[in-house]
């Protein structure tokens, strides 16, 4: 196995050009090159959506779709490729899953323990179901 290189890995993403470190994927990822190279090309060859439409442009890229879709389930060691959820960010994702899974259990009076860090759909969504949120200020050791 070959050890992680840290400066190989920053080198894929043109964004990353200083010593900095980013923490707001959350908000907008960085992408690595061969993401921006392949939105691109999408974008410059493709029309069609994904799931909707009949001809054969739209056909392969729902069959690239559910590739991507079937790679991530491998890679993530998932038994059922169906399981891979595609949002369009994390709020979105933060409030599927609250209002699906935390929703129906949360109770009025229940209390959910967030970190100062804590992402702002975490705040809201989970909120939503009647419980309260309450910030932990714990200092995390360094």
């Amino acid at each position: 196995m070959n050890a992680f290189n840290p400066t190989q890995f920053r080198a894929q993403f043109p964004a990353l050009t200083d010593a900095g470190v980013y923490l707001d994927s959350a908000a907008t990822a960085l992408k690595p090159q061969a993401v921006i190279d392949a939105t691109h090309q999408f974008y410059r060859l493709s029309a069609g959506n994904v799931h909707r439409s009949q001809f054969a442009q739209a056909q392969r890229l729902t069959a690239q779709y559910e590739a991507a879709r079937a790679e991530a389930a491998r890679l993530l060691n998932t038994p059922d490729e169906k399981s891979i959820v595609w949002t369009r960010g994390t709020t979105e994702a933060i409030n599927m899953v609250a209002q699906c899974y935390a929703r129906p259990r949360l109770r009025p009076g229940d209390e959910i323990i967030v970190s100062v860090a804590e992402h702002h759909a975490n705040l809201v969504a989970l909120a939503d179901g009647g419980a309260t949120n309450r910030r932990s200020h714990h200092k995390i050791a360094a």
